[in-house]
């Protein structure tokens, strides 16, 4: 069913909204699947498809054969829906993405040389919440 031009225009407008009130939410949003993912989830549907084979085939001969197919069924479906990890990325504050770089032999991200507003904000959850909270109520008359 097509939308009318004026629930076209709602839907642009609403977009832009949302882009301009969370830049890092729209851009995690707006990215598609890479080629790497295509693999992932054709060896995903491939497994699943011989895990339930191995069910069958458990069904009639012992229950071991048939737990191993559903443990099977399930790592597929897990290699099929989570994504790569070399397609994570690092979100920027204006919205866009860029892969995370890795020191060596450590496995995380660096912080030495940012600046101090790139650094996580100090504070719970809960408290940078209340606070985002308390800013948009003063902004609203």
């Amino acid at each position: 069913m097509a939308l009318s031009e004026r629930e076209q225009q709602m839907l642009a407008e609403m977009e832009q909204a949302l882009y301009a009130e969370d830049p890092r939410f729209a851009s995690q949003m707006r990215q598609g699947r890479g080629p790497g993912d295509r693999r992932r989830l054709v060896a995903g549907i491939v497994g699943v498809a011989l895990g339930l084979a191995l069910v069958v085939v458990g069904i009639n001969t012992t229950f071991w054969i048939g737990a191993l197919g559903f443990a099977l069924i399930v790592a597929s479906v897990a290699l099929a829906l989570v994504p790569a990890p070399k397609a994570m990325g690092v979100v920027q504050d204006d919205g866009t993405t860029k892969p995370a770089r890795r020191r060596k032999g450590r496995g995380k991200t660096s912080t030495k040389g940012k600046p101090k507003s790139a650094r996580p904000a100090s504070g719970s959850f809960m408290d940078r919440f209340e606070q985002r909270w308390d800013e948009r109520r003063r902004e609203r008359p």
